[in-house]
């Protein structure tokens, strides 16, 4: 195998409707005609007891969710998730693909939320302080373009009954993200025909992995 086709941790970011789990998809197939071990999962998620703490976050209810319990329950599943299934992954060699992780914090309960972003980065660093992705796909789109799409899809969740400004202020700070971490970040117009948004995430796998398309 090509030294650079070692593991890495690849994220895909984005707002509702951005095309997260077509693009992961995408990316798991076209690894796997690579013969490059992949596994593919999603936060909050990913193993059955971070599943849990998903429906909690995401279910609308009667009782309020307080914007600090909605960031604890995030850190918390990502904990459970990290080590039950993304880094054990890591270490067999695998390919982790991951469908939102804690920029999709930073930018949710951060910018969305207001929640302090001196708190999430203290969360942050008693997670995984000694893990970050190693590339992070975001999947960029005007706000009303992508609840456009999301609003075809099924019941909406918690989020998706949000109303348009906190989603602008969601893809504001996922901007402001990619803009301090360029070497990390890889900002794909999702606005695009999905032909044209595959080809330019191949572009990044390239990049990754070195092989040739």
């Amino acid at each position: 195998m090509n030294d650079t086709a070692r593991a890495r941790f690849i994220t895909l970011e984005g707002i509702e409707g951005a095309g997260k789990s077509t693009i992961a998809a995408f990316i798991e197939a076209w690894l796997q005609q690579r013969q490059l071990p992949v596994c593919r999962t999603r936060e909050p998620g990913g193993t059955p007891m971070a599943e849990r703490l998903r429906e909690l976050v995401l279910q609308p209810g009667t009782e309020p969710m307080p914007e600090l319990a909605e960031t604890l329950l995030m850190f918390a599943a990502r904990a459970i998730h990290l080590a039950n299934l993304i880094r054990p992954a890591l270490a067999r060699g695998q390919w982790v693909i991951c469908d939102r992780f804690t920029d999709a914090t930073r930018a949710y309960q951060g910018g969305g939320r207001g929640v302090d972003a001196t708190l999430i980065e203290q969360l942050a660093c008693a997670v995984h302080a000694d893990l970050s992705p190693d590339c992070t796909v975001l999947l960029d789109l005007p706000v009303a373009a992508g609840l456009a799409r999301a609003r075809r899809r099924a019941a909406a969740d918690r989020f998706e009954q949000e109303r348009s400004a906190f989603f602008e202020r969601v893809r504001t700070r996922y901007l402001q993200l990619a803009a301090q971490e360029p070497r990390r970040f890889r900002v794909v117009d999702a606005g695009a025909p999905l032909a044209q948004v595959q080809q330019r995430v191949a572009a990044i796998l390239q990049e990754q992995t070195g092989f040739a398309a």
